[in-house]
């Protein structure tokens, strides 16, 4: 972090600050976090592009400790990556909470799909969002999150 940089509060997942990142191409946009993104009270981050995932890509869910593309092909070594140096993005700036998109395999927090495709949940932690528990992030998601109680 540069001496100018003030550090910002959340680590958000990029979707949800409009960024054109989800496996299907689209985002997630929720006005009110990329609205922290603007006010430099956020960085955002796509922990699987930053494993060098492509996007758009194949649909991907957690399974028995792993993450696999719905093709079937492990993609579980580009997930850690992704997280780990999402988590150094975050570190760098500061960050002590994240604001991340429910379900995802990567940012998923508390309840994820359960790896057979079926939009079955189940409880658990996508990759990045298990990364940042244990750092002892304050976890939030775009359904949970509320600027008035942060």
């Amino acid at each position: 972090m540069t001496e100018l940089q003030k550090p910002c509060r959340y680590v958000v997942s990029a979707c949800l600050a409009g960024q054109k990142c989800r496996y299907d191409g689209r985002s997630n946009l929720r006005p009110e976090i990329a609205s922290l993104v603007e006010a430099g009270q956020a960085v955002p981050v796509c922990p699987e592009v930053l494993g060098g995932l492509p996007t758009p890509r194949t649909p991907s869910e957690r399974r028995e400790g792993r993450v696999v593309f719905a093709t079937g092909e492990d993609v579980t070594e580009a997930f850690a990556s992704g997280a780990e140096a999402a988590l150094y993005i975050a570190e760098e700036y500061g960050c002590s909470a994240a604001i991340l998109k429910a379900r995802s395999p990567s940012c998923g927090c508390g309840r994820i799909y359960d790896g057979t495709f079926t939009r079955t949940l189940v409880d658990g932690d996508g990759v990045f969002a298990e990364l940042l528990r244990k750092k002892g992030f304050q976890l939030f998601t775009e359904e949970t999150f509320s600027p008035d109680k942060a």
